[in-house]
């Protein structure tokens, strides 16, 4: 009877283990994620059912350029800023392998705000110089997400750039689009003034102060600007997925020239139609959707403005394509009648800036004296030009007729030079003719270390005119010591 009793048991927990196994998860395709640098990201995912996918980062302590002529030691994922992106499906099971680098001086980890659990990751994740650590997580959530290193003090790690995010897409998928882009805010402490040239470090007194001098998009001055501009086509559909890595400042996201046609608040999965800006909070995302209908610079911007235009937090949309002047018409200026001014009255007004120009310590363009050609120089110019002059000047220097006149091809640029500097730092009202065209506004001072000034004059003079250096940064400073107060 026990004999008996003893098999029958046996038969039904073999039943049962067999029925336990038919019932278990199958084991999951591994998918190794191909990271890339932003601004790019990987692909859209068209797979409809789960995987592991394997994903390798690296910590990488790295001094590069965070201004022209301006050097700064980051912490990175993957060597850049943002970290890459990882992109994984809601379902996926995500197995991270974090590297510290050997040459690295200090422990790093990563929080991940997709992950469900304490820390997100960051204890199983610490690790000194020349280790690896391993972890698994399962992607139960859709949405945007950040991810950051959580190493005390976590605020400089942040600060100094170790932050990116990971996509979790909904199990349906994404909606196809033609161009996807990945854009990250952070503000950056640095000892020197904003722009200061020579190997920066960090300044603790001014993060917790939460006083930034650099608010910049992707980790650099101009780093989606020039060469580096996003670009698409007229009526191409655009995704920008942009976070705020921080560690302390909020972004206030505008693109100057579009409106968002969907904005999937804090990067989750509802969205709201038709907006101009869209706050992201530090540590927080959005995906912003929109159609650009006709070519031109799209400014992408921190509409808390004075992080676009005296801190960095600016970069451009090149978008090419036929005009549509249904849509965005070139207009037409004409004076009012009671402001037209005589030919003879813009004399005296061109001859009053000359005079004041020159009782400033602007040098008369008669008596240019000749200043080397530096290629380092022109290159810091053009930075300068593409974060600070593009939004008006355009990036050409072709201007805005009747608005703001081009500084290329500028037969006032070419005659007064120096003029051109004391303009730059003094500011200007009034009229002004170029070409012969009139053109009567405001240009406030520009705030620009000496050495920016006349990089930038110089960056005009030789690339946009044709013409010679013309400035030194000692020129500029002779300029700032003699100007009226």
């Amino acid at each position: 009877m026990k004999t008996q009793f003893k098999l029958a048991t046996a038969a039904v927990t073999a039943a049962l283990l067999m029925m336990s196994q038919s019932f278990a998860e199958p084991a999951l395709p591994v998918i190794t994620q191909e990271l890339v640098a932003p601004p790019l990201l990987p692909p859209q995912i068209t797979r409809k059912t789960p995987a592991r996918v394997v994903v390798h980062l690296t910590v990488e302590e790295v001094q590069r350029e965070i201004a022209p002529d301006t050097l700064y030691t980051f912490w990175t994922f993957g060597g850049t800023v943002p970290g890459k992106m990882i992109r994984v499906r809601e379902g996926d099971t995500v197995e991270l392998h974090l590297q510290n680098l050997p040459d690295n001086k200090l422990p790093h980890n990563i929080d991940l705000h997709a992950v469900t659990g304490p820390g997100g990751g960051a204890a199983q994740t610490l690790i000194a110089p020349g280790n690896e650590a391993t972890f698994s997580f399962k992607a139960l959530n859709p949405g945007l997400y950040v991810y950051h290193c959580a190493t005390a003090p976590v605020g400089m790690h942040v600060a100094n750039g170790m932050y990116g995010m990971i996509l979790v897409e909904p199990k349906e998928g994404m909606s196809k689009v033609d161009k996807e882009y990945y854009v990250m805010q952070g503000d950056f402490y640095t000892s020197g003034a904003y722009r200061a040239p020579g190997a920066q470090a960090f300044d603790q007194q001014k993060a917790i102060d939460e006083k930034p001098t650099y608010v910049l998009f992707n980790g650099a001055d101009g780093a989606l600007t020039g060469a580096n501009a996003l670009t698409a086509k007229a009526n191409d559909k655009v995704r920008l997925f942009f976070g705020v890595g921080g560690p302390n400042i909020t972004s206030s996201f505008h693109v100057i020239g579009a409106i968002f046609d969907k904005v999937y608040t804090e990067g989750g999965l509802r969205y709201q139609e038709q907006v101009q800006t869209t706050m992201v909070p530090a540590g927080g995302s959005a995906i912003v959707e929109f159609t650009p209908k006709v070519p031109g610079n799209l400014t992408l911007v921190d509409h808390s403005l004075t992080r676009a235009f005296n801190k960095g937090a600016i970069g451009l949309l090149a978008v090419s394509g036929p005009e549509r002047p249904e849509i965005y018409g070139k207009g037409v200026k004409t004076p009012l009648v009671a402001a037209k001014a005589s030919a003879n009255s813009v004399v005296k007004v061109a001859a009053a800036g000359a005079a004041t120009a020159t009782a400033s310590g602007a040098t008369p363009a008669a008596t240019h004296v000749a200043v080397a050609l530096d290629k380092g120089q022109l290159a810091r110019g053009k930075a300068v030009y593409d974060s600070s002059c593009t939004a008006c000047h355009q990036s050409k220097g072709e201007g805005v007729a009747g608005v703001f006149p081009p500084l290329a091809n500028s037969d006032f640029f070419k005659e007064r030079p120096y003029e051109m500097a004391h303009i730059v730092l003094n500011g200007r009202n009034g009229e002004i003719v170029v070409n012969g065209d009139h053109y009567n506004g405001v240009m406030p001072a520009q705030d620009l270390s000496d050495e920016d000034i006349a990089a930038v004059i110089n960056y005009v003079s030789v690339d946009l005119n044709g013409g010679k250096p013309v400035l030194t940064p000692a020129h500029v400073r002779d300029m700032r010591k003699n100007r009226q107060p």
